[in-house]
């Protein structure tokens, strides 16, 4: 018997690849467009990213939203 949670795409993600995966698929510039946070927007980098979203828990959640929308497509 497994436990898991095999229908959440969230489920064995981190932060960090979250985070790479959509910088790959859409680019800082579009990122920053569909997330209006700063640190996408102003010399934007994952280590910086991830310190914010790690301590902001409203803009971690608007990322997780993007990215569970982007699986979707």
């Amino acid at each position: 018997m497994t436990s898991g949670q095999p229908n959440n795409p969230l489920h064995g993600k981190t932060l960090e690849m979250i985070l790479v995966y959509l910088v790959d698929y859409y680019g800082w510039d579009k990122l920053g467009l569909l997330i209006r946070i700063n640190c996408f927007n102003e010399n934007p980098g994952i280590p910086s990213s991830l310190k914010f979203l790690r301590k902001t828990e409203w803009a971690r959640k608007k990322v997780e939203e993007l990215y569970i929308r982007t699986l979707s497509q």
